[in-house]
């Protein structure tokens, strides 16, 4: 194992301690184990607080939550959405319009639990290089995935989608979806860096198109101090996300991380002893007075 591997975030431990270098993990499992376990609890202890999946629930019997890109493909199969689920979509779209589209990988999606194991054995175990495609992959994946909705009159990705197939796995079996799943584990582990959200998930690609709008951002509001120490840089799913707000400030460039495919997921902020990174919204950086 490198040096460099052996330090990702030990500075900031030592700064901020174990809790301050990794709240917004901590923070990001609970949040996915969760509502995973909302989901779950129906059908194995009967506790009905949540009824459905990831594609559309009713909370509490009275609160309907559906996925916008599952009730989109239904659209382009000509179907008619029932009231609730129009209810459903736009109270999510709004939602993910406010806090960054993305953040459902970060903090939702039950794969993104099966690439950051994927991601952190990867580090840990020093393997470089692989694989490469483009991150634009994706979103021709997911025009893929509408053509063949409006083509065939059914919502064909549904049946392969390894982040509908992983909760309903758990509750009927996983049979051969454990190929699956395990193969987005391998496959990020030893053949392509951040490959499946990264690169070819269209469920990714769809919510950081609503990404581009959204009021939250994390913003390099002291990036003057930054050491270069590119702990940053290691844990960053996306990391081309990064480079012009922590380094643009000669190039005039906003310290907000604007581009879409920004999960919101935190870790920059955790690993950085210098405490670079924040939260914020997209008109007001925050920018510290002694370090811009």
């Amino acid at each position: 194992m490198s040096h460099a591997q052996l330090k990702l975030a030990q500075e900031a431990i030592e700064a901020k301690g174990w809790w301050g270098a990794h709240r917004f993990l901590i923070m990001r499992r609970v949040s996915q184990l969760s509502i995973l376990f909302l989901f779950l609890m129906g059908p194995w202890l009967g506790w009905w607080l949540l009824k459905g999946n990831l594609n559309y629930s009713l909370t509490l019997g009275v609160l309907p939550l559906a996925d916008p890109l599952v009730l989109l493909q239904s659209l382009l199969t000509g179907h008619v959405p029932e009231r609730n689920a129009l209810l459903g979509a736009t109270i999510i779209l709004l939602f993910y319009l406010l806090v960054g589209g993305r953040v459902f990988c970060s903090w939702v999606c039950p794969v993104n639990l099966v690439t950051d194991a994927a991601s952190a054995l990867r580090r840990r175990l020093d393997i470089r290089g692989g694989a490469d495609l483009p991150r634009a992959t994706r979103y021709w994946l997911l025009a893929l995935i509408l053509l063949l909705a409006a083509s065939t009159g059914g919502i064909v990705w549904e049946l392969v989608s390894p982040v509908s197939m992983l909760p309903r796995g758990l509750l009927f079996g996983m049979g051969a979806g454990w190929l699956l799943i395990g193969g987005i584990f391998v496959f990020d582990l030893f053949v392509m860096k951040n490959g499946w959200c990264g690169h070819l998930c269209p469920v990714g690609a769809f919510y950081s198109l609503l990404g581009r709008f959204s009021l939250v951002r994390v913003t390099a509001n002291r990036r003057a101090a930054c050491n270069d120490c590119l702990d940053c840089f290691t844990v960053c799913p996306e990391q081309q996300v990064i480079k012009l707000p922590l380094k643009g400030a000669k190039k005039g460039a906003s310290p907000l991380i604007l581009s879409g495919n920004c999960t919101n997921c935190g870790r920059c902020i955790d690993v950085c002893s210098k405490d670079v990174f924040t939260l914020s919204n997209r008109f007001k950086p925050k920018l510290d007075p002694d370090f811009v």
